[in-house]
Order: structure tokens, then sequence, then C-alpha cells
């Protein structure tokens, strides 16, 4: 029998269930305020594309992780998944940093955010602690 890395594979789901309601949130509440304002084409054309990139970022991952999830050999997948984490915690520091230089100091909106990041590359972290069964 196939040993499964439980742990990706919820991280795989995870990450599709990211994309999927990234783009719907984007879809409900970021596009329609983008046409709303006053905002120049550039301007609204950068806010879609970074959206947009975010999304399909959070697909490729959770398609990888899914990938991952029935790979043979763990230590060969490990480095991968150390590299989306460390994507994961830059993207989140970007978003805090941001955050707090536009607004003062204020982190009230983003707390469900880093919530949800820290539990998704814990998930990850622990998924590259399951060991690969030896053939005897």
């Amino acid at each position: 029998m196939k040993k499964i890395n439980y742990y990706y594979l919820v991280a795989g789901f995870l990450a599709l269930l990211f994309s999927i309601t990234h783009e719907l949130n984007g879809q409900r509440a970021l596009i329609p305020a983008l046409y709303a304002g006053e905002l120049d084409i550039n301007t609204v054309t950068t806010f879609k594309y970074i959206w947009h990139i975010i999304t399909a970022e959070n697909s490729v991952f959770g398609i990888a992780f899914i990938i991952m999830a029935f790979y043979k050999e763990m230590e060969k997948v490990k480095f991968t998944a150390w590299m989306i984490c460390a994507i994961l915690v830059i993207r989140l520091l970007v978003i805090i940093t941001t955050t707090l230089a536009m607004t003062g100091g204020q982190l009230g909106n983003l707390v469900i955010d880093i919530i949800a990041i820290l539990v998704y590359t814990t998930i990850i972290l622990l998924g590259t602690r399951v060991k690969t069964k030896s053939k005897i």
C-alpha cells in the first residue's frame, strides 16, 4: 500500500480552497471597487494582475502539494515544501509591513489572514517531518 502524506494532501486542498475564495473575494469586492473610483487604467490593471497572480500561485501550490502527497520518497519533495513555506512567510511579511506602513500600525483586518497563513505553513512543515517507509 502506498503511503500518503496527509499533511501535504490537506495543504493541497487548503491551497485550492484559498485560491477559489481569493478569486471570488476579488470578483465580489476588489474588482468592482477598482472601477468605482477615479483610478487610471494602469493602476486598475496592476491591481488586477497582482490579485490574479496570488490566485494562480495558490492554485499551483495546491496542485503541487496534492501530487507531493502521493510521492513515494518524501525526502525528494521536502525542499519544495520548504520553498513554498518561505514564499508564504515572505508574502505574509510583505502584507504585514505594507499594512503597517499604510494604516499607521493597525493590523485588525489581517488577523484572519495571519492565522490562516500560520496554520497553513504549520501543516506544511508537519508534512516535512513525515518519514518515508524504508524498504527491507
